[in-house]
C-alpha cells in the first residue's frame, strides 16, 4: 500500500474511492508480493459479485443479458471511472474494455480481474456455463495459464489490438434468471442519480495533480516524477493526460503557486518567509522573484497595495 501512497485506513474505508491508476498499481505490487503471476484471474474468481453494489443489482434485475450489459455500459462509472465498457451486438455479442487516462501497458492483473469478473457475471445472470468464442488482451503472456483456460473455456489471444470478450450473438437474448421489471425500474432511478452525482464530483487529472502539489509543496517534493508515482502512472502518461486537458505540469504548478501565494498573503499574520516555505521555495529571494514575475510586485508591496499589511495588536490592560 505504501508503494502507491495508501494508508490502511484508505483501503478499509468502504466509502473511499481509489483512483483507477492506483488500483492498477496496487494489484501489480500485490501480485509480486504474493508471487502469484495470475493474481488478477484468481482474485476475480473468489469474491462475491454482490459486493459490486448497485451496479450489479441493476444488471441482475434486467430482463435479458443484452439489457444487463447495456446497463453496465451506461453506469460503469459509478464503480470505476478509469474503465469504460463498450457493448456491441452487431454480428457477435462483444464486450470491449477501454482505459481512460491510464497507461494500459503498465497493467496485467487489473484487466485480467475485469475479464474474469465479466465472464462470471454473464454466467451467473443466465445460470449457464457460457464460454466465450474469443478473448483478446493487449498485454503479453507466453501462453494462457492452464487453470485460466479451464475456467474460461477458451484460449486468450495475448498481445492483441484490443481488450475484448466475444460471445456468440444469440446469448444476448438469454433471459436473466433474477429478472424483476419493477425492481429494475426503481434501481435504474437510483443509478441515474448516482451517476449524476458522480459526474458532478468527478475530478479531472489537473485537479488530482493540484491536490498532490498542495500536499507536497512545503516538503519540496512537488515534481512531476513524484506526483506521477503517487497517481500510479508514468511521467509521460501524466504529461499526455494533462495535455489532453490543455495543461502542462509546469503550468499547473506555477498557476497553483501564484493562487496560493495571493491567498496566503491575505493572512496578515503569516510571515512572508513562512509563505515562501509553504510554496516550496528554499529562499525568500526565490519566492520574491517569482511573485514579481507573476504580478509585477514584491510580496510585501502586494500586501501593502491591498491594505493587507500586518496590523499592530492592542492589548487591553484595564
Amino acid at each position: 500500500m505504501s508503494g502507491v501512497g495508501l494508508a490502511t485506513d484508505d483501503v478499509q474505508d468502504s466509502k473511499r474511492r481509489l483512483d483507477a491508476s492506483v488500483q492498477v498499481r496496487l494489484l501489480e505490487l500485490a501480485a509480486k508480493e504474493l508471487q502469484d503471476d495470475c493474481f488478477g484471474f484468481h482474485l476475480a474468481r473468489d469474491f462475491k459479485l454482490g459486493e459490486i453494489g448497485l451496479l450489479y443489482h441493476v444488471m441482475a434485475s434486467s430482463e435479458r443479458l443484452a439489457d444487463a450489459l447495456r446497463n453496465a455500459e451506461r453506469y460503469c462509472a459509478i464503480n470505476n471511472e478509469g474503465v469504460r465498457l463498450r457493448i456491441s451486438l452487431e454480428r457477435t455479442f462483444a464486450i470491449g474494455l477501454e482505459y481512460l487516462n491510464i497507461d494500459r501497458l503498465s497493467d496485467r492483473h487489473h484487466m485480467e480481474f475485469w475479464l474474469v469478473t465479466l465472464v462470471r457475471i454473464c454466467r451467473t445472470l443466465t445460470s449457464s456455463r457460457l464460454a466465450p468464442k474469443q478473448i483478446k488482451l493487449r498485454h503479453s503472456r507466453p501462453v494462457t495459464p492452464p487453470d485460466v483456460r479451464s475456467h474460461l473455456g477458451c484460449e486468450i489471444d495475448f498481445a492483441a489490438d484490443s481488450d475484448e470478450i466475444v460471445f456468440p450473438a444469440r446469448i444476448g437474448a438469454l433471459p436473466v434468471v433474477g429478472t424483476d421489471v419493477y425492481l429494475n425500474k426503481l434501481l435504474l432511478q437510483y443509478a441515474d442519480e448516482a451517476l449524476s452525482n458522480r459526474a458532478s464530483r468527478r475530478a479531472s487529472i489537473r485537479s488530482h495533480v493540484e491536490d498532490q502539489i498542495a500536499q507536497l509543496l512545503p516538503h519540496g517534493k512537488a515534481n512531476s516524477s513524484e506526483i506521477s508515482r503517487r497517481l500510479g502512472m508514468s511521467s509521460r502518461t501524466l504529461a499526455r493526460a494533462l495535455l489532453a486537458e490543455g495543461a502542462t505540469f509546469s503550468g499547473v504548478l506555477e498557476t497553483l503557486r501564484q493562487s496560493l501565494a495571493k491567498r496566503y498573503l491575505h493572512d496578515r499574520d503569516l510571515p512572508i518567509a513562512e509563505i515562501a516555505w509553504l510554496l516550496g521555495y528554499s529562499q525568500i529571494s526565490s519566492f520574491t522573484h517569482a511573485f514579481a514575475r507573476w504580478t509585477g510586485l514584491t510580496p510585501k508591496a502586494f500586501r501593502n497595495s491591498k491594505g493587507l499589511a500586518k496590523t499592530p495588536k492592542f492589548v487591553c490592560t484595564g
